[in-house]
């Protein structure tokens, strides 16, 4: 397939068995080559009423996002590397229960470097995947080229503002940032996005920090003392949290007007070092290089300590878990 040179670039769930779900200039345009369907563009961003916000979600007033714009500054080289994949029997229970046959379009929203987009670019005919970091798609662009991906169109926008065809996409995927969107926005353009028939699929995973192994408590416990200071001095702000989590999720996609909604949990075991820990902590927004500022060296020296007088084999196990939660659009 031909490639996809984004043009023109303006700087621009908790499920049922206790797992995490787990997301600006405005114009991207897209170097298209004779395809069916023209490619998505962005709008300026639409006002939603009072009313609009107060739709109740898990029994809870509906929150806005208010997420800071740069809040993955500095890391996307350590997202692409260090972030967990996906299990491949996940993606392709995914796919299977789709109903993808190779010859459709995908929508990755909110996509970072292609965690998503990358893993399932084989299966389709063609992605589209937007982030409002260009750092991230620069990331996924390199990405792509290292792994002969050719079929990926990137764009620097906001999930928001995206103005896609209606019915051009069979699956719309979101990995670990729904919480991050505007979800009854997101929801809603989403259904409009999708041909008849088509899915949506909220994708997450555990954190590093959310998992129940000692080595993991340590680790929680370095990190609440490494960016300590950070959030004492105002940068970490308290504010109500958007809902997340499967069934938050299911009950965000059926009140859109999807249908067979559900959510599906995957288990895998995975072996970490200290420096995947530490280079998936630097890949969050919560205890970046950028967070920790100078007390980074410290912050890496403390933790390799803890973790090795807990384990000096240098090696920790966790049963990670995944999943995704689905709705499909009505035929």
């Amino acid at each position: 397939m031909p490639s996809r040179a984004v043009r023109d670039m303006a700087p621009v769930g908790r499920r049922r068995d206790g797992s995490p779900q787990g997301g600006w200039p405005l114009l991207a345009r897209a170097e298209r080559h004779g395809d069916d369907c023209g490619a998505p563009r962005l709008l300026q961003p639409l006002v939603f009423s009072a009313a609009d916000e107060r739709q109740d979600m898990n029994r809870v007033v509906y929150v806005q996002p208010d997420f800071p714009v740069d809040a993955f500054a500095g890391t996307a080289t350590y997202y692409a590397r260090y972030r967990v994949p996906y299990p491949a029997g996940l993606l392709q229970d995914l796919i299977a229960r789709v109903g993808i046959r190779g010859e459709e379009r995908l929508l990755d929203l909110a996509c970072g470097p292609g965690r998503v987009a990358l893993a399932l670019a084989a299966s389709f005919r063609e992605v589209w995947a937007i982030d409002r970091e260009a750092e991230m798609i620069e990331v996924g662009q390199h990405e792509a080229i290292q792994r002969n991906v050719h079929n990926i169109t990137w764009m620097v926008g906001q999930a928001e503002d995206l103005a896609a065809p209606p019915d051009s996409c069979a699956l719309v995927t979101i990995g670990e940032a729904f919480h991050r969107l505007d979800q009854q926005r997101v929801a809603t353009h989403t259904l409009q996005w999708l041909q008849p028939g088509g899915c949506v699929a909220l994708m997450g995973c555990d954190g590093i920090t959310s998992g129940k192994e000692p080595w993991q408590r340590l680790v929680v416990e370095i990190v609440r003392q490494g960016t300590s200071r950070t959030a004492a001095h105002g940068a970490v702000a308290a504010q109500r949290k958007p809902g997340s989590g499967p069934d938050h999720n299911e009950r965000v996609l059926r009140e859109t007007g999807f249908r067979d909604v559900a959510s599906y949990p995957f288990v895998e075991p995975h072996d970490w070092t200290i420096d995947t820990i530490l280079g998936n902590l630097y890949s969050t927004s919560f205890c970046s290089k950028r967070v920790l500022g100078a007390n980074a060296a410290a912050f890496e020296a403390a933790l390799k300590t803890a973790l090795l007088a807990h384990d000096p084999s240098g090696h920790y196990r966790e049963q990670m878990r995944f999943g995704y939660t689905i709705g499909r659009k009505p035929t």
